[in-house]
């Protein structure tokens, strides 16, 4: 008997697949979305999104405002840190990032990589009362952030391909030129860190190290958004804030197994 063509997936879950499209395309909206919004992107009609878009807020993943706006819940980054190796890395990683709060007079983060782009898995605030920083579950570009910037050139080529890629994908092309990116790289890998002013907010300069496993490769950054704390004139300056990030990310590095520095304390 002569087989059949191949007329696409074996097995299909629509309501699943309905399901999943509304999740990922309200990821991309920052300021959420209407039914009729979401029905929109989606090329289809409110009535066919209507019950998946309720169960989902049932079950929690999804949230709605006063406007009747759907944004994503913080329920499925609450299920990622349920697996077991992002929740080994936030558990080393919370004692040493409360004492480089201290330390620094300044907040910090880890973030890690995830489907084109950083997420922050983890913060700390500053002591006192003033604190800034990105907040758990905030998003980030891979190419115009410090962390970004760490985790591909703390990875090998192939992934770096396979990163950029996912990247493309989700913003439909890079927001730097490829010998800019590839000169970024280089220089973040002799000096072992990156420092410079944040491409978001005005004041504020970037110092991250990355945080390596036993292979060499980047699995998160710990990063500073740094402030001049002119409350605390006598806190540690920038320079000062930079060691103290490298000697923390080596200390957690060496935590996961990573040899490859000799000065680890």
């Amino acid at each position: 008997m002569k087989a059949k063509p191949d007329s696409g997936p074996r097995y299909a879950a629509p309501a699943l697949e309905k399901g999943l499209d509304i999740v990922e395309v309200l990821a991309r909206e920052e300021e959420g979305l209407t039914l009729a919004g979401i029905a929109q992107k989606l090329g289809r009609t409110v009535s066919e999104i209507f019950r998946m878009t309720v169960t989902l807020q049932q079950r929690g993943y999804l949230q709605v405002d006063s406007g009747d706006r759907y944004r994503l819940s913080l329920k499925m980054l609450e299920l990622a840190h349920q697996q077991q190796p992002l929740r080994s890395l936030v558990s080393l990683a919370l004692p040493l990032m409360r004492e480089l709060a201290n330390r620094a007079y300044q907040s910090c983060h880890l973030a890690t990589y995830h489907d084109g782009q950083i997420i922050v898995v983890a913060q700390v605030d500053s002591p006192g009362a003033l604190s800034f920083g990105p907040k758990v579950g905030a998003l980030g570009s891979l190419t115009d952030t410090a962390s970004g910037n760490l985790l591909l050139a703390f990875r090998d080529e192939a992934e770096r391909t396979r990163m950029l890629a996912a990247a493309i994908r989700l913003h439909g092309k890079l927001d730097v030129d490829p010998a800019q990116l590839l000169r970024q790289g280089e220089a973040a890998r002799a000096q072992g860190q990156l420092t410079w002013p944040s491409r978001r907010v005005r004041g504020v300069t970037d110092i991250a190290s990355p945080v390596l496993d036993r292979n060499g490769q980047a699995v998160a950054t710990m990063s500073v958004p740094y402030l001049e704390r002119l409350d605390l004139p006598e806190g540690p300056g920038a320079a000062d804030v930079a060691g103290q990030v490298r000697e923390i990310a080596e200390r957690l590095s060496a935590l996961l197994h990573y040899s490859g520095y000799n000065n680890v304390s």
